[in-house]
């Protein structure tokens, strides 16, 4: 499904999918205007609601008896030479910390299982293993404006 979105003036996008809109915005400090979160802010949430969905999905498929999970997650970067468990030359790398919490009448056997699930979730994988950003030609009735 195609994800559209527009900037038209500062830095307040708009994004539409489906019959679905929604808005992204910059902290004041950072020249927005703070109406809306942060595209980091919401690729966590994006990360986090797949966590949470994936699981319950899993766990109900099993009859396993999961009333909620609360998902706490942020992340932050680091020069690449300066974080002790990389290894490799990259300039930048991510840290993502996220805690998950299961309710419910689960054994440790189901909640070990819930967080190895947690793992395998859509965004948590394009996350996480090698992406391919591919880029397409734009459409002849979209315009295009260049600067010299």
């Amino acid at each position: 499904m195609p994800v559209d979105i527009t900037l038209r003036d500062g830095m307040k996008t708009t994004i539409n999918v489906r019959d679905h809109e929604w808005h992204a915005d910059e902290p004041a400090e950072d020249g927005g205007t703070d109406t809306a979160p942060t595209p980091g802010e919401m690729m966590l949430g994006a990360l986090g609601s797949c966590i949470a969905i994936t699981t319950k999905m899993y766990a109900e498929r099993k009859g396993w008896e999961l009333e909620g999970v609360d998902v706490k997650i942020d992340y932050e970067r680091f020069k690449g030479a300066e974080y002790e468990l990389h290894e490799g030359d990259d300039l930048f790398v991510h840290e993502v910390r996220k805690a998950i919490t299961f309710h419910g009448d689960l054994d440790e056997k189901q909640l070990n299982r819930l967080y190895d699930i947690a793992t395998k979730c859509p965004i948590h994988r394009l996350l996480s293993t090698p992406t391919y950003f591919v880029e397409l030609a734009l459409e002849e009735e979209d315009e295009v404006v260049t600067e010299a």
